[in-house]
Parts: structure tokens; sequence; C-alpha cells
């Protein structure tokens, strides 16, 4: 005798009496809840399906929206970190020019009050040096177009720095008095003893003064009238006397009063 039920049948059959016992559960568990007056563990496990569902989707779409926005504000965004790096730079250009401008303010200052001291003075800004060190010679950024000449003295804040040998229309070249070839009519101020201020390449000499000058390290030394210069202009210090083997007279080691490796402004006097 063949069976009319396959094993097909037999598989939906099972299927559907087994949901009618879980629904059945499910009255009785829900029944029993209402008539405790509490929600089922059913209905609480729903709840909380739903609401972690719904939490899910809003983060989703929060996320979605954000990067939408940072997609949409990237240009303005990237314009907005271009300008403020342009600012940057800028500032920091502005702060380099400040810092270089507080820095030649004291020299600015005090060529100042040499020129308020010689008012025929003609400022101007050393622009050369002899890079070789030959000779004791700057260049600088005035000439004969300012009424410069040949032979004017020329100062700084200090002292005296040396004088003009050549005058183009538009720059000069100034001799150190530091320089070998430099010869300047010089005082003792402590005492007025005459001499002659001679270079050494780094320093100066003081030679041909009486031998009963009573000379000593400190006095300073100032110009004498003479062509380049009036009288009274600060030369340097005395830092050594000595007596040279043989001679009629005494000399004596001068350090300038200017600091010719920092010489930035000077003032040219006329003649």
């Amino acid at each position: 005798m063949v069976s009319i039920f396959t094993y097909r049948d037999e598989r939906k059959l099972f299927a559907v009496i087994g949901t009618v016992i879980v629904a059945a559960l499910i009255a009785l568990v829900q029944l029993d809840a209402v008539k405790s007056g509490r929600p089922s563990a059913i209905s609480v496990g729903v709840n909380s399906g739903a609401l972690f569902l719904q939490s899910a989707v809003a983060t989703i779409v929060g996320a979605a929206g954000g990067a939408a926005g940072a997609i949409a504000g990237a240009p303005r965004l990237a314009a907005d970190n271009r300008r403020l790096n342009a600012e940057n730079r800028a500032l920091s250009a502005e702060n380099d020019r400040l810092r270089e401008a507080l820095s030649v303010l004291p020299d600015a200052l005090a060529i100042e009050q040499a020129a308020a001291r010689e008012p025929s003075g003609i400022a101007a800004t050393t622009i050369g040096y002899d890079p070789e060190n030959q000779t004791r010679v700057i260049t600088i950024d005035r000439g004969a177009r300012a009424g410069i000449k040949l032979e004017d003295g020329v100062i700084d804040a200090d002292g005296v720095v040396g004088r003009v040998i050549e005058a183009e229309p538009f720059s000069s070249k100034v001799l150190l008095v530091t320089d070998a070839s430099s010869k300047v009519p010089a005082i003792v101020q402590r005492g007025r003893w005459w001499g002659i201020a001679t270079g050494t390449s780094s320093r100066i000499q003081l030679q041909y003064v009486s031998q009963d000058a009573a000379l000593r390290p400190g006095d300073v030394v100032v110009t004498g009238e003479g062509r380049s210069f009036h009288a009274g202009l600060v030369i340097g210090r005395i830092s050594e006397v000595y007596h040279p083997e043989g001679a009629l007279y005494q000399s004596a080691l001068v350090e300038p009063a200017v600091g010719f490796g920092r010489l930035g402004r000077v003032l040219v006097v006329p003649r």
C-alpha cells in the first residue's frame, strides 16, 4: 500500500503545527501579562529591537549627512586655509621688517644727534668696503650730487671715521683713520699735547708727542684744527704709552672711539 503523503507534505504539516503551538504560547504569555498588569517579555523585546533599529538608522543617516556636508564644504575650507597661510606669511614678513627697523634705530638716532651738533653735515650710509682688507676704505651712498667734496671729514656718533678720498656723483670713498696712509692732527685732551694720529690698520698710533707730555692710558685724544676736521672731535683713548729708542719724542697706541666693524650711518662734515 502506497502512502498518500510525501515527505514534503509531512514537513509542511509539522511547520503548521509548530506555528500554531508558538502562536498559542505567545497568546498565553500576553494574556498572563495583561492579567498581571505588566508588559510581557515579548513586548519588551520587540520594543527594544525597534528602538535599536531606529538608533542605527539615525546614526547612519547622520554620518551620511556629515560626510556630504564635509564634501560640500571642502572647497571653502581649502580657500580659508590658503588665506590663513597668506596672512601668516604677510605677518612674518612684517615682523622681520619691524625687527630690522628696530635694530637700526639706535644708529639712526645717534647720527641725528651728531647732525644736530654739525648742522652742515650730510648723512650717509655705508654700502661697501674692501673685502680683501688691503686698504681701510669704505663706500658711502652720497656723492658730489649731495655736495660731498674731496678731503671732507667723516664722523659718526662716536667720533672720527676718516676723510673722503673720492667723490663720484652718487657715492664716495672714505679712507678710514686707521689706514696706514691716514694722518690727522691730534691733541691729547688732558694737557693739550700735540701729535699726529696715524693708522696701524686696526688701531691708531699717536706720534711726535713731546717727551715732556705726561701721557697715560685712558687719556682722550681729539682732532686738532686741520684740513678735514675742526678741533675737538674724538679720535679715541690711549691704551699704551711707549718711547721709541733714540727718538726725541714719545708715542702712544690709541684705541679708536669708532667701532669700524659695524659702521652703518655716518655724517660727512664739509671742510
